[in-house]
């Protein structure tokens, strides 16, 4: 067992298949898994900060500090159920999602992380809530799927079909060319 497999058997959540289901890389899933920790975490610390904005008569940012927060919370119960034990459904919450397709996660983090911006526009609301979006963005990637093998990209480009109207069909069977069209008249 070679040192790069024994650190993926220690990284494996509990009941995880050993044979990856899908072809996303690894250093794909632990960039979405990561980013969303440690950006789940600043965005918390950056929601209180926000919050702190009421001393100042801003509603919409404790509002929108609120909403950071409760956001970071669900992405880090997702994405590190470890740093939530004391909570008993976690996770079953988190199981439940990793089953899910990539693009539920993907969307699920990127609407969650537009209404703090929204809300209150400011460096501690675009920085927490961007760091949240960016993980969304990673799982969008993830739910592309890997690119295509070179020779079979270049096998596809060379067997274009050429649809049965090229580009010098015209849309209109009687409609003639602009070059050869009459003249307006002059006198009207």
């Amino acid at each position: 067992m070679s040192w790069s497999e024994k650190i993926m058997t220690i990284m494996q959540r509990p009941g995880q298949d050993p044979v990856a289901k899908d072809d996303v890389p690894w250093w794909m899933k632990y960039a979405g898994r990561g980013l969303g920790t440690v950006g789940s975490l600043i965005a918390i610390f950056l929601g209180a900060w926000n919050c702190v904005a009421i001393l100042l008569g801003s509603i919409d940012c404790l509002i929108s500090g609120m909403w950071q927060m409760v956001a970071g919370f669900v992405v880090v119960m997702i994405e590190a159920p470890c740093c939530c034990l004391f909570i008993d459904f976690v996770q079953n919450l988190s199981d439940w999602v990793e089953k899910r397709p990539y693009w539920n996660r993907a969307a699920a983090y990127c609407l969650m992380a537009l209404p703090p911006v929204f809300l209150c526009l400011g460096m501690s609301s675009l920085f927490g809530s961007g760091l949240i979006f960016a993980t969304g963005v990673i799982y969008g990637l993830m739910s592309l799927g890997r690119k295509a093998p070179l020779h079979e990209m270049r096998s596809a480009m060379t067997n274009i079909e050429v649809p049965s109207s090229s580009m010098q069909a015209t849309l209109v069977e009687n409609a003639q060319p602009i070059g050869f069209s009459s003249k307006p008249d002059s006198n009207v």
